[in-house]
C-alpha cells in the first residue's frame, strides 16, 4: 500500500514538473499567467488530444469567474494533473491511425497524393482551419514527390509514451 502511494506521489511531482515547465514556456511575463489562446498548445505538448468541445471545457474550469483572457497557474494545475493521472485525451494510436489512411488509398500505394486526400479533410466531423491545414499539410507532404507517405507522418506524429 505505501509503495503505491509513493508510486503516485512520484508520478505527481513528475507530471508537476512537465506542467511547470510546459506552462512556463508561454508565461512571457514570468507571472504565473498564460493567455487563455496558449492553453490548448499547452496542454497538446503534455501528450493530450482534447476535441475543440473538450478543450473549450478545460478553459471554462480553470478560468477566472470573470474571465481575463488569462488562465493562472495556480488554477491550471490542478486541473491537469487531474488529466494526467485519469490519462483522458489519448491519442489515437498508431494502428487506427494507419487504417484511417489505409481506407483513404484505396489503391494501396502506401501514399496519397495532396490532391487526393485534401477533400477527406473537409468532411463533417471537426474542421481544420487554414491555418491547421496549412501546418499539417507542410509536415506530410514529401517535397520532392508531392506526396504524403502516411506510415511516415504516422509516426512523427505519434507521441511515445514511455
Amino acid at each position: 500500500m505505501a509503495d503505491e502511494r509513493e508510486r503516485e506521489e512520484i508520478l505527481v511531482a513528475e507530471y508537476h514538473k512537465k506542467i511547470k515547465d510546459a506552462f512556463e514556456v508561454f508565461d512571457h511575463e514570468t507571472n504565473n499567467t498564460v493567455d487563455v489562446r496558449e492553453i490548448g498548445t499547452i496542454i497538446r505538448s503534455l501528450g493530450c488530444c482534447p476535441s475543440e468541445g473538450e478543450l473549450q471545457d478545460l478553459i471554462a474550469e480553470v478560468e477566472e469567474e470573470e474571465p481575463t483572457g488569462y488562465i493562472r497557474y495556480e488554477k491550471f494545475l490542478p486541473v491537469m494533473t487531474s488529466v494526467l493521472l485519469e490519462r483522458r485525451y489519448r491519442p489515437v494510436p498508431e494502428d487506427v491511425l494507419l487504417r484511417a489512411f489505409e481506407v483513404l488509398d484505396s489503391a494501396k500505394r502506401g501514399f496519397m497524393m495532396v490532391s487526393d486526400d485534401v477533400p477527406f479533410l473537409s468532411l463533417p466531423g471537426e474542421p481544420f482551419s487554414q491555418e491547421e491545414m496549412e501546418e499539417m499539410l507542410s509536415a506530410a507532404i514529401d517535397p520532392e514527390s508531392n506526396a504524403i507517405h502516411y506510415k511516415d507522418y504516422i509516426t512523427m506524429m505519434v507521441i511515445d509514451e514511455h
